[in-house]
């Protein structure tokens, strides 16, 4: 079939609408690229095909940096927010973390329209097919339909759609979520190219209908009074806060468990990929923590007008019938009815450690890769990476320096480094503790951290510039005991904030300087680049392992070399020495 040409050249196209594909394509767009947004369905841009909250420990720190940046999926938690949380409030600030239950159809809906007015934007519903390149470079996509579009740049958001496979009980068809197919031809595209493909797996648990559980039996948790936004934008919650539930699993779910064992894809042999470590589907705990007498599972509510509750804790792929017996064996679920099966899915991702620090990729100058395809997981990390990938994409199409952010900067630098330095052999999830400055990176000074990139690149209102300078100001009149020299208008930085951050400022200053004497320290390797073409099994000075860790992981950077694991201190220092002696020979 003859492809058709679509007539305009786009500066940025991205593929796929999840919470990596819309933060990419909005920002880029409101960078002045014109761009493309390509989604299988458009019924399901910003989906939250698993659980229906946003933020938690580390996550709800990204979710900030995201918002301090001119990205949106922070005012759309808050829009749809129905149960908030402050997590770690009696611990120390390097760790508290916003959290919350969002109505999952309010969200995805909000998220959409917000897509649908934006200048500069096309959203068009189509499967891609093939990355085109020209001379080395990529040229745009092409779609199954056989419709090419042209593009500068072509950014990859596809989630777990890569040759999904979904797995219930020792049942397995493909796709990328459950009732929605698969991205099946892009995987091919990326291997010509040369791009190195891995497979992992993630997984949901059942739906519930909550007016078949007893909540008589389940212990309350209500939402924090009043709940703190996730945007520094935002004056307040508006939306009516609904209560989540506890129950425990018993000595009953793990027999029902252990006897259906034999038809669990995962201890069958079906599922051969590597799952999320931190967040272990209920068969895994069962058999790996066996000494453990209950499992906590949350109930939590997907939204205003619907029944539907998430089971946290009770991610499966056990066979359906299997899933009905375990349900009746938790107190409060006796009679419950699952409205959806859980499931888990297998699919395609990207060898992060194919990319710069831009998130565009080494091997194809103009394609980047953002969220899962990197082998992470979860709606804030995608989210994280698709405004990156977004702000780079369109500077590289219109010209223009890229924001590359640093460990001690954001944890959105920690993350993109975490990737491209260290790879993945397991779903990567953002932790307060893969952090050493988490000092410096607290939700409550994402803004002071962040914003003036924002303001830089055009992505935060000009109009707000003058009163976050004097909120600045504000913070260190306050942390030096002074009286502010100028009182703080209206908008999200206000005199009492500047209290309160310069409050948590003073009381842990002795830290936060340690912090950033280190980070300070660590900025001269961070400047030094090791060269692509190095040799490392010449180095014979260097240990064996360090040899191994150097050469397959190749780091871009000393200070990059130094946070693999099995590299010492004195590795670097020994390959800082080699360096400098290669670099005079060559003079």
């Amino acid at each position: 079939m003859t492809a058709f040409n679509y007539p305009d050249i786009f500066d940025v196209a991205v593929i796929g609408a999840g919470h990596a594909g819309c933060e990419a394509a909005l920002s880029a767009a409101r960078l002045g690229a014109k761009t493309l947004l390509l989604t299988q369905d458009l019924d399901t841009i910003a989906a939250m095909s698993c659980n229906p909250s946003i933020g938690g420990v580390g996550k709800g720190q990204l979710v900030r940096e995201i918002d301090a940046l001119g990205g949106e999926m922070a005012k759309i938690a808050d829009l749809s927010m129905l149960c908030g949380h402050m997590l770690n409030t009696s611990k120390g600030a390097a760790v508290r973390s916003p959290r919350a239950q969002c109505d999952k159809k309010m969200y995805q809906l909000a998220m959409k329209q917000v897509l649908e007015r934006q200048p500069g934007l096309l959203i068009v519903q189509g499967e891609a097919a093939s990355i085109l390149t020209r001379a080395g470079r990529v040229a745009g996509v092409m779609t199954v339909r056989h419709t090419r579009y042209r593009a500068k740049t072509v950014i990859i958001t596809a989630g777990t759609f890569l040759r999904g496979i979904i797995h219930v009980g020792l049942d397995s068809f493909p796709g990328g979520r459950y009732n929605h197919p698969p991205s099946s031809h892009l995987s091919a595209s990326l291997k010509e190219l040369g791009f190195k493909l891995g497979r992992l797996k993630t997984g949901t648990p059942m739906r519930l209908n909550g007016r078949s559980i007893d909540f008589s039996k389940c212990e309350r948790q209500d939402a924090d009074s009043p709940p703190a936004p996730f945007s520094h934008f935002t004056g307040g919650i508006k939306n009516p806060q609904l209560p989540c539930w506890l129950t425990r699993t018993t000595a009953k779910t793990a027999a029902v468990i252990r006897a259906g064992l034999h038809n669990s894809p995962l201890y069958s042999g079906k599922i051969k990929s590597i799952g999320p470590r931190y967040c272990p589907s209920i068969e895994d705990k069962v058999v790996k923590f066996p000494h453990h007498g209950e499992h906590h599972l949350f109930l939590e509510p997907e939204g205003f007008n619907t029944a539907e509750y998430y089971v946290n804790g009770l991610s499966t792929s056990l066979p359906e019938e299997t899933q009905a017996e375990i349900v009746r064996s938790v107190p409060g679920l006796e009679k419950a009815e699952i409205m959806r099966a859980a499931y888990a899915i297998e699919y395609d991702y990207s060898d992060p450690g194919q990319l710069d620090y831009t998130l565009e990729t080494r091997l194809v100058p103009g394609l980047f890769t953002a969220g899962q395809v990197n082998g992470t997981t979860g709606y804030e990390e995608a989210a994280a990476q698709g405004l990156i990938a977004g702000i780079n994409a369109a500077r590289w199409a219109l010209g223009g320096g890229q924001l590359i952010l640093r460990r001690d900067e954001a944890y959105i630098g920690v993350m993109i480094d975490d990737l491209v330095s260290k790879g993945v052999d397991e779903p990567y999830r953002i932790f307060t503790s893969r952090a050493e400055y988490r000092l410096l990176l607290r939700a409550d000074n994402a803004d002071l951290r962040l914003a003036p990139h924002g303001f830089a690149l055009g992505l935060l209102d000009p109009a707000l510039k003058e009163n976050f300078e004097a909120y600045r100001g504000a913070v260190e009149e306050h942390k030096s005991d002074k009286r502010p020299a100028r009182a703080l208008g209206r908008g999200p930085w206000t005199t009492e904030n500047a209290r309160v951050e310069a409050a948590i400022e003073k009381t842990y200053a002795i830290y936060i300087e340690r912090n950033r004497k280190q980070a300070e320290r660590m900025k001269k390797f961070e400047g030094l680049r090791i060269p692509a073409d190095l040799n490392y099994s010449g180095l014979k000075a260097l240990p064996n392992e360090a040899r191994h860790k150097l050469e397959k992981n190749r780091p871009l950077t000393l200070a990059q070399a130094g946070r693999l694991p099995g590299v010492t201190p004195a590795d670097i220092q020994l390959l800082w020495v080699l360096l400098e002696q290669r670099r005079k020979a060559r003079e």
